[in-house]
């Protein structure tokens, strides 16, 4: 095991940018207000765990079920699309049950939002470039900020007001459904070869 404070920094930086928690506010607002509560440290734990075994056996898991990583981002890059269209057309497409808080707390917010296609592709992308105890302390350095974002969903609401909400889920609505665009449009090539 070989730590490395450059490694853990790059890993770090990496995972920040593609779990991009502070840009899923307005995803974690909308399912805050669907369920009454994200559940945040149910959240930050199965995050903690899909990211740990995905580093581990992520393309293992995928090829138990015949799945490769691109059909993953695939899949994954239509469950943020129909996100999107929910978080700009204001619709409701995903169907919450009375007893969803805890279910929401997985799907959609620990995955695909957090530790969806995006991360997971990312991560067994670094396994193949760093060691990886480097890549699981990045992992853990990234749990608090994301446990913080989820915490603190009621003060941000309160600040940013009801027009301030509805600006910022139209704003990100269309970010995430430019994020799933890229993602699918990324990965739909390797399930066709020419």
């Amino acid at each position: 095991m070989n730590w490395n404070w450059v490694e853990i920094g790059s890993c770090f930086m990496v995972l920040f940018a593609v779990i991009d928690i502070v840009g899923s506010i307005p995803i974690i607002l909308d399912i805050k207000k669907k369920t009454g509560n994200v559940q945040p440290l149910i959240t930050t734990l199965v995050s903690l765990i899909l990211m740990i075994l995905f580093l581990f056996g992520g393309e293992t898991v995928l090829g138990l079920f015949g799945v490769d990583v691109y059909s993953f981002a695939v899949a994954g890059s239509f469950i943020l699309f129909f996100i999107a269209l929910e978080m700009i057309l204001g619709i409701q497409l995903f169907k919450q049950k009375d007893t969803s808080s805890k279910i929401a707390a997985v799907v959609p917010l620990a995955f695909p939002t957090i530790a969806g296609a995006g991360t997971i592709s990312t991560l067994i992308s670094l396994r193949a470039e760093y060691e990886a105890i480097n890549i699981v302390i990045a992992i853990l350095l990234n749990m608090p900020i994301i446990y913080l974002v989820l915490r603190l969903t009621n003060p941000i609401e309160r600040i940013l007001g009801p027009n301030g909400l509805a600006i910022l889920e139209k704003m990100f609505g269309i970010i995430l459904f430019a994020i799933a665009l890229k993602l699918f449009t990324k990965n739909i090539g390797y399930l066709f070869p020419h």
